[in-house]
């Protein structure tokens, strides 16, 4: 093994996805990480992608209720460096292997926990699992215009899970981070619900302003009555079929792109025709609905093929091919940037996989040995335990809150919209300076919504704002001064682009060696999508998003009629996601996960360097359940026709006044479930659901026989009674995800929403820091004005008051 983690030693007790993904990123770069699992083997081993999250590991097998076992563990957690648990809050604590135990004898460790709903919420005992989190947040409810019948449908994509991940990796590299300097390890908290809200854009202020202000706007109807499109954009990010039954995703949000678009699909003349004046933005719903048909029709007049010899003729004129399974890893920007790689797995073959999340120019990912066998490693595991330990390291013991843990970290941010600004974002939680140029006006994303500075009020906070004319010397000058002395550069643009402004890495490292520069483009520095324009829906068609979210739902043929193209693209437009959740949010994860890794390495002495990331590469890695699939096994299952969920026992049911969601995901629970619903029906003495085997066989059944039940009574008295008992089960929160949040007696009382203070906003509440530790504090800054900094961020590098004024009166500078 090698890379930058090479000496780090990392325990993982977690049974899912979330914490193999931790410890996955870890090991991808060097870490020897020890996975600790129950004795019949962890469930993530029935999963396809498990060659993925297990690689690079080592196994040992486990009976945590054992003592003597139990001792070996914790010998090896008081050798650790970072311990990773997903277990509900308390139960490490019972087994004796709780923060407060185990770092009194090793007090450099790093404690990562995720739970479902953090140690705070009325649900901290609930069990974790995703459908429960996005039940009782509205995550179903925000999805309903995805369903065929205008209900709540599952949604398979992980919003929760991967965001999670991301954000406890978030943390365990900041405690490196802090650890470096202060000598202590702490104890690092996240949960699934707030993980979920990291790919919130603007819905949080959307929401706030039109509830506080109610007769300021009204939130524009992307769809009328009747379905048609109302908002341009819905033209603008046209979804359609292919004269072969491909399904196409369109990204021409800018005025020359759609104009280069209805170039391709016949339709330019229309910007000359004075019956469709302002195309399309059109106010009249008979011309709405005719435009609309009129550019299906033309992306149906040609095949895959020949749409593909179009996009390669114009590099103004993109769409997107919907993706699912394993076609998401033969993207090309994946494949030319040497993102998918090949790995042998003894027990399943050659398996095609993501590579490492990010690729680092100077510290490289190591991939080389496979996910191990139930229990392979525990001879040499326990034989390491014999052998003396080294020599402990001298450490402070701090137990009062410290510091920020970023606390003299300044990121320069060269980004504009949502995608790698809110990644750099995320990090002023955490005490990063972030200082963030603007073209003068600022940054389009602060007039998305028509109410001054909502749409960018999220994506702006903690910040410091400079606005710049980057295309003039001088305004150039200023931006190159700024980098000379950051520790980050984190640039978004397309392929190019950079080094065009001068801003590219070679030029910045000439005057500031150490730095690290993030590069964090749509798809990539070159290749055959570097330059194309990349929005949240193409990279989530590109990456599977939609297609997995509509499961069987969804039809891909070329023998549909005009009307049902129409039907169903609406639906998967709205599969992709909106502004609560979409491959936005996940490209942030990744950005502010490249920024933490470089600055991790770069304290453990391995000096600045040009990293890579990109909001494809990094959607698929979110969509690894579905993107990894091992050589002969069958696709990852998908919800049913009618989105119900993933079966009989982890799917939505009806109640006497709502939705309920069930989770019963092992054996255990399903006893504990048949003991629960005793008293209303006997499932346990029923041969047709003895055994798991009997239960996928007869599955409808169980579904019927569970509806019935359900139907009986409203959906909080489930909700009580089976949380009650033990069993997961959630009424479904039918209204919108930000008022269940706004409730103080949720939101605020979990630990979800603070307060802060804004320029335009005063007073007002926001989506709390991701993350809690036990000895670094957090802060919950608001978001700034375009160019608030500006005057200060000049003077301090060294511009007099009368230069400044000359900047500003010669429009440089705003």
């Amino acid at each position: 093994m090698s890379g930058p983690f090479i000496d780090l030693r990392v325990v993982d007790l977690s049974r899912n996805r979330v914490g193999a993904q931790i410890s996955q990123f870890l090991a991808d770069f060097g870490a020897d990480v020890i996975w600790v699992e129950p004795v019949a083997g962890a469930p993530l081993r029935e999963h396809n992608a498990y060659p993925f999250w297990g690689r690079g590991k080592r196994s040992i097998a486990v009976d945590l209720r054992d003592a003597s076992e139990r001792e070996q563990i914790v010998a090896l957690v008081r050798r650790a460096d970072i311990l990773i648990d997903t277990f509900r809050p308390g139960v490490l604590d019972r087994l004796g292997l709780g923060y407060a135990t185990i770092s009194a004898h090793n007090p450099g460790l790093i404690h990562t926990s995720v739970t479902g709903f953090g140690h705070q919420s009325r649900y901290a005992d609930a069990p974790g699992y995703e459908g429960l989190v996005f039940a009782t947040l509205g995550v179903f409810q925000a999805f309903a215009r995805m369903s065929p019948h205008g209900v709540p449908p599952f949604v398979s994509a992980p919003f929760a899970t991967w965001p999670a991940s991301q954000v406890g990796l978030h943390g365990t590299l900041a405690a490196l981070i802090e650890r470096a300097g202060s000598g202590v390890g702490q104890r690092v908290e996240t949960n699934l619900a707030q993980a979920f809200l990291t790919l919130d854009t603007w819905a949080w202020f959307e929401y706030y302003v039109t509830t506080r202000w109610p007769d300021a706007f009204a939130p524009a109807e992307s769809h009328d009555a009747d379905g048609v499109p109302v908002s341009p954009l819905q033209f603008m990010l046209l979804v359609a079929l292919t004269g072969d039954g491909s399904w196409l995703q369109f990204a021409a949000v800018a005025p020359h792109l759609f104009r280069s678009k209805m170039r391709a699909l016949g339709l330019e003349w229309m910007f000359d025709d004075p019956a469709w004046a302002g195309v399309p933005a059109l106010e009249d719903p008979a011309r709405r609905r005719e435009l609309w048909s009129r550019m299906i029709e033309a992306v149906r007049s040609r095949t895959l093929s020949q749409w593909g010899e179009v996009f390669a003729a114009d590099p103004d004129v993109f769409a997107e091919q919907f993706r699912a399974g394993v076609d998401i890893l033969d993207h090309p920007q994946l494949v030319h940037d040497g993102a998918v790689i090949e790995l042998a797995d003894p027990e399943r073959g050659l398996v095609r996989q993501p590579g490492p999340q990010l690729r680092a120019a100077r510290t490289p990912a190591a991939i080389s040995r496979p996910a191990p066998a139930l229990d392979e490693h525990r001879a040499e595991i326990l034989a390491e335990l014999e052998m003396p330990a080294a020599e402990p390291v001298e450490r402070a013991s701090l137990t009062s809150p410290g510091a920020l843990p970023l606390e003299g970290v300044t990121i320069l941010e060269l980004a504009v919209l949502f995608a790698a600004p809110h990644g750099t974002t995320m990090l002023t939680d955490l005490g990063a300076r972030v200082i963030k140029v603007e073209k003068l006006g600022g940054d389009q994303i602060r007039g998305i919504i028509p109410f001054p500075e909502s749409g960018g009020a999220k994506v702006m906070q903690g910040k410091e704002s400079i606005c710049v004319d980057t295309s003039t010397p001088e305004g150039l000058a200023i931006v190159q001064d700024i980098a000379a002395s950051v520790d980050v550069v984190v640039q978004g643009f397309r392929a190019g682009a950079v080094e065009r402004m001068q801003l590219d890495y070679d030029t910045i490292r000439s005057r500031n060696p150490e730095v690290i520069y993030v590069n964090a483009p749509g798809y990539g520095v070159d290749g055959p999508n570097g330059g194309r324009p990349a929005f949240a829906p193409s990279i989530g068609a590109a990456v599977g998003v939609p297609l997995v979210n509509l499961g069987s739902s969804m039809p891909e043929t070329d023998a549909l009629s005009t009307a049902e193209i129409q039907q169903a693209a609406r639906r998967l437009s709205a599969a992709a996601g909106k502004q609560n959740a979409q491959a936005d949010g996940f490209a942030a994860l990744g950005v502010a996960t490249a920024i933490l890794f470089g600055l991790a390495v770069r304290a453990r002495g391995h000096g600045g360097q040009e990293l890579f990331t990109s909001m494809v590469s990094t959607g698929a890695h979110a969509m690894s359940a579905h993107a990894v699939v091992p050589p002969g096994a069958a696709p990852t299952p998908l919800a049913d026709a009618d989105l119900t969920g993933l079966g009989p026992l982890y799917r939505i049911y009806p109640t006497s006044d709502g939705p309920v969601f069930l989770a019963v995901t092992t054996d255990r629970e399903w006893a504990t479930l048949v003991d629960a619903l005793a008293p209303v029906t006997q499932l346990g003495s029923d041969p047709r659901f003895a055994t798991r085997a009997a239960r996928e066989a007869n599955a409808a059944l169980l579904a019927a026989s569970l509806a019935a039940v359900f139907a009986t009574a409203p959906a909080d008295q489930w909700e009580a009674s089976l949380l009650a008992a033990g069993v997961g089960a959630m009424a479904v929160h039918t209204g919108r995800i930000e008022q269940k949040l706004i409730d103080d007696a949720f939101g605020h009382d979990s630990g979800y929403v603070v307060e802060t203070r804004h320029p335009t906003f005063d007073g007002h509440p926001r989506l709390a820091p991701f993350l809690a530790f036990s000895r670094s504090r957090t802060q919950a800054l608001a978001g700034v004005l375009a160019g608030q900094h500006t005057d200060v961020i000049l003077a301090a590098l060294g511009r007099a008051p009368a230069e400044i004024a000359d900047l500003r009166s010669r429009a440089i500078v705003g």
